[in-house]
């Protein structure tokens, strides 16, 4: 079943194993809200029951959030725990006569990375049929602090759906630790906000009229 968001209630609904899944049909969106229907997440950053998806009330932004995206490097660490991602994959539906594109991303978390190690945050958009854009944020070692990046679209360069076309909407985002010539007992991870085991991905999204 294809859930369905909407931006009037601004609800976070789980995208996997929720009991959203056995309620009833939802009712028709109202014909000025964005409405967001959630095709497919996967990667090792997001196993099933651990994303979800929100929408602002103004109808201006969208929020992914993970709740095990961690990636590391070190002793008892598995060669595939230094990179972890997440693809979504995303039908966004606009009311009539208008289309979006992204405009920002905004990401924090909590970074420990040993001296001599690396960590890095990538993220790439891509609407079905369309170019891929990506952006991608080192951080050196001796780094131990929550960090921020944000990924900013000129308007000029504004990619926006075809008007009268729903495309699929694929962000993936990536964490990757890399030793480098840090101590081979040193522990270095990434993550999207420690504190609490949660990461919130901000995507902003502007609106114009078709043509």
């Amino acid at each position: 079943m294809v859930l369905r968001v909407l931006a009037a209630a601004g609800v976070a609904t789980s995208l996997f194993g929720s009991s959203a899944f056995g309620a009833s049909a939802a009712p028709p969106p109202p014909p000025d809200r964005i409405v967001i229907d959630s095709v497919a997440a996967d990667g090792t950053g997001c196993p099933p029951g651990t994303a979800s998806v929100a929408i602002s009330p103004d109808n201006t932004t969208f929020s992914v959030t993970y709740s095990n995206y961690l990636a590391q490097v070190g002793p008892g660490s598995a060669p595939t725990d230094s990179r972890k991602n997440c693809q979504l994959n995303l039908r966004v539906h606009v009311p009539g006569g208008l289309t979006y594109a992204i405009v920002s991303a905004d990401y924090s978390g909590f970074a420990s990375l040993a001296p001599g190690a690396s960590g890095t945050q990538r993220a790439s958009y891509h609407f079905e049929g369309n170019a891929t854009t990506t952006k991608t944020h080192h951080f050196k070692g001796g780094f131990t602090n929550n960090w921020r990046t944000t990924d900013t679209v000129p308007v000029a360069a504004l990619v926006f759906t075809p008007c009268g076309q729903e495309r699929d909407l694929d962000i993936n985002t990536e964490l990757q630790v890399d030793p480098g010539t840090s101590s081979p007992s040193a522990t270095s991870f990434m993550e999207m906000d420690s504190t609490n085991g949660t990461i919130k991905t901000v995507y902003h999204v502007a609106l114009k009229r078709c043509q």
